[in-house]
C-alpha cells in the first residue's frame, strides 16, 4: 500500500487539537491542493472563506449545534458553492444585452447549476483534508453549517447565489485524537453495485448491518431503542438539528432561486 492510500486509510475526525498553530505555509499547501482539485468544466464553481476571527469561530461554536471544539480550532475553513462570481462576470461582460442581439436566452442560475456547484466545493474541501493529513494536520468537517441559514448568510454577507455547503475544522491533533478508534464503515456488499441500482432485500440488509448492530448493542442507548435502525432514525434523522438542517436547506433553495 501506498503513502496516499495509508493517508486516506487512517484518517480520522480529530476534535482536539494540540496548542501547536497551522503555519502561514502549511495553509497554503492545504489551500493550493484544494485549488488543483477536480473542477466541472474548469469553472472552479467555488469559494472559501478563511475565518481567523475568533469571535467569529465563537459564534459558530453555537450556531452549528454547541460544538466548543470549532472554537479552538486553529484553522476554519468555510467552502461555498458559489455561481455569484461567474454570473457578476456575465453581467460585467454585457451577456444579457449580447444574449437579446443574437436572439439566445439568457438565465439565471437554477438548480442543476447549484447541484454542480455543490460537487465542485466538496471535492475541493476533500482534497484539502487529505492534504493537511498528509502534513500531520487533523480535520474535522461541520454539516451543521447547514442548519441557520439567515444568521450564516448575514454572519458571512452571503450574496445569492452563494451557499455554506461544508466548513472544516484543522489542527494538530492531540496523542488522544491520534488514538481516537476509526469509524464502522458499511461493508462493500452494501455500496457498490454492478452495473444498475438494486435494492437490498431484508436478508441483505441484515447482512450489511450486522456490525453496526453489534457494535449498538455493545453501546449505551435508551432502553427503547431496540435496534441500530431506531437508533439512527431517533438520535440522528428525527432530530432537532435534523430538522433544523432540512428548514435551513430549503431557504437556501428559495434565495438561489
Amino acid at each position: 500500500m501506498n503513502e496516499t492510500l495509508k493517508i486516506i486509510n487512517n484518517r480520522r475526525s480529530v476534535r482536539a487539537y494540540t496548542s501547536q498553530p497551522v503555519t502561514d505555509s502549511e495553509k497554503e499547501l492545504i489551500l493550493n491542493a484544494a485549488f488543483r482539485s477536480p473542477t466541472a468544466g474548469g469553472l472552479m464553481l467555488y469559494s472559501v472563506i478563511d475565518i481567523a476571527d475568533q469571535g467569529l469561530k465563537d459564534k459558530l461554536a453555537t450556531s452549528c449545534d454547541h460544538q466548543p471544539f470549532i472554537a479552538k480550532a486553529p484553522y476554519v475553513l468555510l467552502f461555498l458553492a458559489d455561481y455569484q462570481r461567474w454570473f457578476d462576470y456575465f453581467n460585467l461582460s454585457n451577456v444579457e444585452p449580447r444574449a437579446k442581439e443574437l436572439n439566445r436566452p439568457f438565465r439565471h442560475p437554477q438548480s442543476g447549476d447549484l447541484l454542480l456547484a455543490c460537487c465542485d466545493a466538496l471535492i475541493a474541501a476533500q482534497t484539502a483534508v487529505i492534504a493537511a493529513e498528509s502534513i500531520g494536520i487533523g480535520s474535522c468537517y461541520i454539516g451543521d453549517i447547514l442548519e441557520n441559514y439567515e444568521y450564516h448568510r448575514e454572519l458571512f454577507n452571503l450574496p445569492p447565489y452563494t451557499l455554506p455547503i461544508t466548513m472544516v475544522c484543522f489542527g494538530h491533533p492531540t496523542e488522544s485524537a491520534l488514538r481516537r478508534k476509526l469509524t464502522l464503515r458499511l461493508p462493500r456488499e452494501g455500496l457498490v453495485h454492478q452495473d444498475k441500482y438494486r435494492r437490498l432485500d431484508a436478508d441483505k440488509l441484515k447482512t450489511v448491518f450486522t456490525d453496526m448492530e453489534t457494535q449498538f448493542i455493545a453501546g449505551v442507548h435508551a432502553p427503547e431503542i431496540t435496534n441500530a435502525g431506531q437508533d439512527v432514525f431517533f438520535r440522528k434523522f428525527t432530530a432537532d438539528f435534523a430538522i433544523e438542517m432540512n428548514r435551513s436547506v430549503n431557504k437556501m433553495l428559495e434565495n438561489w432561486r
